[in-house]
């Protein structure tokens, strides 16, 4: 008998199913109302990376256990519109901008999500057409939008009545983001602020708290610390797995981004007792996870989509640039912070593609992958999750006086996205060298630089701006810095 590809996800999927059920969360009871919420924050790719995580293994676990209980619900702790690099290809003139994580999100489907900062990076009216697009329900408790009212489609709060025969348990839910990534259509309002009225007002009316927040954990502590009757803190924003159980307080759970893990929250409510039974799980999305083949489909709709636009731009994204043989730190928390082996790679790249260049420089923040990547093959769509948003870089002349300027600045910008990245330079304590010997004031200098760091749009380099600029002089525009890193790699590590 031959067996379908259908047949075989549904043999795995009733494995699976079965093996959930075998081992429940919570114990059994005559009185206990259960319901699962699978919790995922910070996805910005829909499909696996490195074998793991992509929005069809999510439908896998979802689906898997809501077999077992079809009071089954899954959350998402904020960024998903940005940074995609899907998201920045070009559909009729216009950035996906998100698009296609709403629709997958949509097809699972999502129940509730929360703001993360990253949620701001699309501009005003993309912003607004996702939230149109979105099936499901959103809950911010401290973000608004400019006039200081709600954003759409947004609530302070939700109350879900959950029901099990003739039981029911009612679950409050309230949202809180890091006001970071400001965007000139919202407004934050303090979080913790924000929490102490939303303990206040729902804890008398819900049998259960929740609180879906995107900040940093220890911003998390000090909510849990606050307010000890929060029953559960679902997270997001480090990217990395975080567990944080302490007596007495609600626990914060954080799964790795990209969904390469998800925690399972199964819940059992006690409408007699009132007594909370609450177990979480943390769920790798490993190889061996099947995909579901409904959101499969979808998936390989939006990558083709994306894709096609990506070769309109000159790029193939599934062509082989290299075999890497080292592992590739592109982590927020390095590339922000110091030099990385990547970091160089992208900045010889610069220098290689500008000819006559003495000094390459751009911002690390431009570097969006958010994750180190192992040794292996890299494709042309790596380099693109990398560097998403690309730019061209610029042949510039500026007085060395000026470039010590901005390389301070860059170094004053640790821990930001304005941390410059540099190639070139060395440096004897602070004091920059070029060629082993102190920048000259009023020598000139030739430096390939990218065209966003000349829009003075960069945190602190304001300054730093081309146009009218009397100490930059433009010299050339060459390719893409996307394109350059590819030629790079392949110089270093071949095809």
């Amino acid at each position: 008998m031959k067996l379908t590809r259908a047949l075989v996800f549904a043999l795995l999927c009733a494995i699976f199913a079965f093996a959930i059920g075998q081992k429940p969360g919570v114990e059994p009871g005559d009185n206990l109302v259960r319901f699962n919420l699978i919790q995922i924050n910070d996805v910005y790719e829909i499909t696996p990376v490195s074998k793991e995580g992509g929005m069809a293994k999510i439908a896998t676990v979802y689906n898997s256990y809501k077999q077992v209980n079809p009071n089954t619900f899954m959350v998402i702790a904020g960024d998903f519109f940005s940074p995609s690099a899907l998201g920045t290809a070009r559909v009729d003139g216009e950035r996906l901008a998100g698009k296609q994580m709403v629709a997958m999100l949509n097809a699972i489907p999502l129940y509730l999500a929360t703001f993360g900062n990253h949620e701001f990076d699309v501009n005003e009216a993309q912003f607004g057409q996702r939230m149109e697009e979105s099936k499901f329900g959103w809950v911010s408790s401290n973000v608004w939008n400019a006039q200081g009212t709600a954003l759409p489609k947004t609530e302070m709060n939700r109350i879900q009545v959950i029901e099990s025969g003739e039981q029911q348990v009612r679950v409050g839910y309230f949202g809180v983001t890091i006001p970071s990534n400001p965007a000139k259509y919202v407004t934050y309002t303090d979080f913790m602020e924000a929490a102490s009225k939303q303990v206040k007002e729902l804890r008398p009316k819900v049998d259960v708290l929740i609180a879906i927040t995107h900040l940093a954990y220890e911003d998390d502590i000090k909510i849990a610390r606050a307010f000890p009757e929060i029953d559960m803190i679902i997270g997001g924003h480090e990217h990395e797995m975080h567990r944080i159980e302490i007596a007495s307080l609600p626990g914060i759970y954080k799964a790795d981004a990209n969904a390469r893990s998800v925690f399972v929250h199964e819940f059992g409510f006690d409408p007699i007792t009132r007594k909370l039974q609450k177990k979480s799980t943390l769920r790798r999305l490993t190889a061996d996870i099947p995909e579901d083949p409904t959101v499969k489909t979808e998936v390989d709709k939006w990558v083709k989509i994306a894709f096609d636009a990506f070769r309109k731009d000159g790029f193939n994204p599934e062509a082989k640039v290299a075999d890497v043989p080292i592992a590739l730190d592109g982590s927020e928390a390095s590339v922000r912070n110091k030099p990385t082996e990547l970091a160089k790679i992208i900045a010889e790249g610069m220098l290689a593609a500008a000819p006559g260049s003495e000094i390459a420089i751009y911002n690390g923040g431009s570097i969006r992958i958010d994750d180190t990547i192992q040794p292996g093959e890299l494709t042309e769509y790596d380099v693109i999750r990398i560097l998403p948003f690309g730019g061209k870089i610029v042949s510039i002349k500026i007085k060395g006086a000026y470039l010590k300027r901005i390389l301070a600045q860059g170094i004053a910008n640790k821990g930001q996205g304005g941390y410059l990245q540099t190639a070139g330079v060395t440096y004897n304590g602070d004091q920059p060298l070029y060629k082993g010997a102190a920048i000259e004031d009023g020598r000139d200098y030739s430096i390939a630089i990218s065209d966003f760091l000349l829009t003075g749009n960069e945190q602190n380099l304001g300054w730093l701006k081309k146009d009218g600029n009397p100490d930059i002089t433009v010299v050339q525009t060459h390719e893409d810095i996307r394109n350059a890193t590819i030629a790079e790699l392949k110089r270093r590590f071949g095809n």
